[in-house]
């Protein structure tokens, strides 16, 4: 731990650990105000990606802050061994706690007002330029006020002017099937994935699953985009319309964040008069 954090903030219960660190609740030195400290071990990072991702994530969560339905940072700490980056703390719980024990999933009205704020939060990033690249419920937080908040830009990177990017990245339920072919792919895979877990919040269950990664990955290239009858019988075309327009294989086809944020289902809070097909 790097001496000056120490000093500036009381390093106090664990909420969560990853591949490379973890992350702390944190109290002010004032004791006034309570935060989440993210501590990366560097003797970890096995690699150049590894690396540079670890760079990038400070700077890039800097560029985007404040935004309402993003982590908002507040402090950096490097050091030889370790890189700490002290944030907004959020509730204990994510977007994957609240709909996994539904299996149901959760009504449209609700879904819609999650949806519409982690697009907002996608399309700030896309404004600078920036991919998240990795979208899933873990990533979707929520603050006091029950506001949605996008974390972890652990995978998250710059996209050059006319430039596409080609690392795999991501999560295989959630992850853009250009990303597993190993196609140069743009900031539309967000919207592929935010897709996802639109999917997954009305259905309780991802739209391409296996009994493997390999298998996961087959479906996800297959792309072949289902609406059961018995999960999705009271779901609104309208919504089953952004679904198909956001989980689209032709990236051409496929929409912008700031265009579903347009859709009919988004604008009216997922409170329609649509039939269900």
């Amino acid at each position: 731990m790097c001496e000056s954090l120490s000093i500036r903030y009381q390093i106090c219960n664990e909420l969560g650990r990853g591949r490379f660190g973890t992350i702390h609740r944190c109290l002010s030195a004032a004791g006034d105000q309570f935060f989440a400290v993210k501590t990366i071990d560097k003797t970890l990072l096995s690699d150049s990606t590894d690396r540079e991702c670890l760079d990038n994530e400070p700077k890039i969560m800097s560029l985007l802050s404040p935004h309402p339905n993003i982590v908002q940072i507040f402090d950096v700490y490097d050091s030889e061994d370790s890189l700490s980056i002290v944030m907004e703390l959020c509730e204990s719980y994510s977007l994957y706690d609240l709909v996994i024990p539904t299996s149901g999933g959760l009504n449209e009205v609700k879904s819609a007002t999650i949806m519409r704020q982690l697009l907002e939060a996608i399309a700030h990033c896309h404004r600078f330029n920036i991919v998240h690249r990795d979208i899933k419920p873990d990533n979707v937080l929520f603050d006091s006020r029950n506001r949605v908040k996008l974390a972890d830009f652990g995978s998250a990177d710059w996209l050059g002017a006319g430039e596409g990017m080609r690392s795999v990245v991501g999560t295989p339920y959630y992850v853009a099937p250009e990303v597993v072919t190993g196609r140069e792919y743009n900031e539309k895979v967000d919207v592929w994935s935010a897709g996802v877990v639109l999917y997954v919040m009305l259905a309780g269950i991802p739209p391409f699953y296996g009994e493997t990664v390999e298998e996961i990955f087959e479906a996800v290239v297959r792309g072949n985009l289902r609406f059961p009858p018995r999960i999705f019988r009271t779901v609104t075309t309208e919504a089953k319309d952004l679904l198909k327009k956001m989980i689209c294989r032709d990236i051409s086809r496929r929409i912008s964040a700031e265009q579903a944020l347009m859709h009919p289902w988004i604008v009216g809070g997922g409170e329609t008069t649509a039939p269900v097909d």
